[in-house]
């Protein structure tokens, strides 16, 4: 296969296309890992005046996607736990389909990842 992407001429276009979707997909992980950082700390009862839990705090802030009011339920603990585990999800989601849609239109079919491959034996 890496000889044929080769003939065509597209081998930097393919390792381009990849690495655009591997930052993408560290990117958005990394926000969806702060998020959780941050539900695991409120959740915990850690200490908010600590300065690791102080920076985290103020970075799930800004990647919560403003679904910090989304749901208001009586307990604090529980709030953060669904709107932020909401807006993890969410950057999970995007992640995936922002590397799909770049792979499917800049990637020729071969080069693209394979979720699933069915293959019929005669």
């Amino acid at each position: 296969m890496e000889e044929e992407v080769a003939a065509r001429g597209d081998h930097g276009k393919v390792r381009a296309v990849r690495t655009v979707c591997a930052v993408i997909d560290i990117v958005c992980w990394v926000f969806a890992l702060v998020l959780l950082l941050h539900i695991l700390l409120v959740v915990a009862g850690a200490n908010m005046g600590n300065g690791f839990a102080s920076f985290i705090t103020s970075w799930a802030g800004g990647v919560d996607l403003g679904l910090d009011g989304l749901f208001t339920p009586a307990d604090e603990r529980m709030a953060v736990l669904l709107n932020e585990g909401v807006a993890a999800l969410l950057w999970l989601a995007i992640g995936a389909l922002l590397t799909n849609l770049i792979s499917r239109v800049a990637l020729p079919v071969d080069e693209r990842r394979a979720w699933y491959r069915r293959s019929v034996r005669p």
